[in-house]
Order: structure tokens, then sequence, then C-alpha cells
């Protein structure tokens, strides 16, 4: 519990828009795996509980929910600017977020730059 209000309520309570600074390794990563978990709670209350009684059937459901459009939505500035820290942290400018928009391999370079050793 205290790793979730360290790297991540931290993040999104003191650092929503914060694009300047660094971000350590540890706290990007962890912000990643608290994002996915409640992620993934959201997707399975909307699969199971909240799109049945909006009346969609399962192939409706796939393509998402409320809960989790607007749980991505209220997450999507933190995201870019905890990873824009995280490229300051190894040297990097934070235009090298725009590296995912190559097909393929833009995700899988951006990754590894994620995962490098701080300078």
């Amino acid at each position: 519990m205290k790793n979730f209000k360290l790297y991540f309520l931290n993040v999104i309570k003191n650092h929503y828009m914060d694009f300047d600074g660094k971000s350590t390794r540890r706290e990007y990563w962890y912000f990643v795996l608290y994002y996915f978990i409640i992620a993934v709670i959201f997707i399975l209350i909307d699969r199971y509980l909240l799109n049945p009684m909006l009346g969609m059937t399962p192939a409706e459901s796939l393509k998402g929910g409320i809960l989790q459009g607007l749980f991505a939505l209220a997450l999507l500035l933190p995201s870019i600017a905890i990873g824009i820290r995280r490229l300051h942290d190894i040297a990097k400018s934070g235009w090298w977020m725009l590296i995912v928009f190559i097909p393929f391999v833009g995700g899988l370079i951006l990754i590894y730059l994620f995962t490098r050793k701080s300078q």
C-alpha cells in the first residue's frame, strides 16, 4: 500500500501535468503496474456489470466501457508526463515519446528506453 501511495497517487496528485524534472525507473514502472491493475479491474466491472445493465451484447462490450474510457481519459496526461520525465532521467528529450507513432518498432524502442538506467 505504501508503494501505491508513493508511486501512483503521488504522481496523480503532485505531478499531474508536470513535464519538467525526472522520474526514476522504479517510479515509472510502479505507475505502469498500478495503472494496469486498476484498468483491468475497470474493464472487468464494465464487461460483466455495467455493459449488460446498459443492454450491450457481449460483442459490443468488447469495444470498451464507460469506466474504462473515463479512467484512460483521466490518466492520459499523467501517463504522458511521467513518460517524458522518465526520458529526461536517461538524458533524452521528451520528444522521443513521439517515436511510439512508428508502427511496430516505435513502442518497442520506447520500452527499451524506459528500461535503461538513470544518468
